[in-house]
């Protein structure tokens, strides 16, 4: 199983599959996990410790070490770019939306999703990547 090019691509993946389609489970779950080592509210925690602008380390280590087989990546049909997804509050909880963390730089990893039609949020959102119009007009993919 190859690894995706652009972490952050891989992201807007499980957005889908994992908090939208619930084919991905269990679903991380930052806050839980947080209780666990006695932090009430991740938000909080994030902006104390000023840390509020990166990917938590276990977020990152969960989300890279996670394995998406074929049949699940099948069942991607939508993408959506926005910066209100829920997988960004799992990773950086306190991020407002704002600057370049999430920023998708590449879309090499289409070639992985036999089954995507649609994206949206493509000049709205976090997908910065080059030539996206056209890479999605060649795929046959509808953007908005």
């Amino acid at each position: 199983m190859a690894a995706f090019k652009d972490f952050n691509f891989k992201l807007v993946v499980i957005e889908v599959l994992m908090y939208r389609q619930d084919l991905l489970t269990p679903a991380f779950d930052l806050d839980a996990r947080m209780r666990e080592r006695g932090i009430d509210i991740p938000a909080v925690y994030v902006l104390e410790n000023e840390i509020d602008d990166e990917v938590l380390d276990e977020s990152r280590t969960f989300f890279e070490e996670l394995e998406i087989g074929d049949e699940l990546l099948a069942e991607v049909e939508t993408l959506c770019f926005d910066a209100g997804l829920t997988v960004y509050r799992h990773c950086a909880p306190a991020w407002g939306g704002e600057g370049d963390l999430f920023d998708i730089r590449s879309l090499d990893d289409l070639a992985r999703l036999p089954n995507l039609k649609r994206v949206t949020a493509v000049d709205d959102g976090t997908l910065v990547a080059p030539r996206k119009w056209e890479t999605f007009a060649v795929r046959g993919i509808e953007a908005s």
